[in-house]
């Protein structure tokens, strides 16, 4: 049994090469631009759920942080020195975190310093290398 032999030219082989490569490029770049729409709509999604889910954490802290202040008035302080102490243990807290991160965000804290110093060390043994 012999093969079929292929009577195209050389110019008709490259011709219908480049014709599938042409092909499989646009079929994968439709893939590519349907999986990046569906990855940003469940980002999106996602997103929503971190915004809905941080709401309700926050009303969730309201609340606890209503009872603390009943709970206090309970144990016989005033109302309203039981919201005043909860309201200033809350705003030291809340001033103290927001300091913290501040300083975490500064140009210094996320500047990478260890990057910079290694380059350094390899431009230093690279000059001593050449020597």
């Amino acid at each position: 049994m012999t093969p079929d032999k292929d009577n195209r030219s050389i110019a008709q082989l490259i011709s219908d090469l480049v014709q599938q490569l042409s092909t499989l490029v646009r079929t994968e770049s439709s893939l590519l631009r349907s999986e990046l729409r569906e990855s940003a709509h469940r980002a999106g999604a996602g997103a929503m759920e971190i915004v809905a889910g941080a709401v309700l954490l926050l009303a969730a802290l309201l609340i606890l942080l209503q009872a603390l202040v009943v709970g206090l008035a309970e144990l016989g302080l005033g109302v309203g020195w039981a919201s005043l102490a909860v309201g200033i243990v809350i705003a030291i807290i809340g001033a103290l975190l927001v300091k913290r991160g501040t300083s975490n965000m500064s140009p210094s804290e996320l500047a990478p310093s260890r990057t910079a110093d290694q380059l350094s060390k390899d431009a230093q043994l690279a000059k001593e290398q050449t020597r």
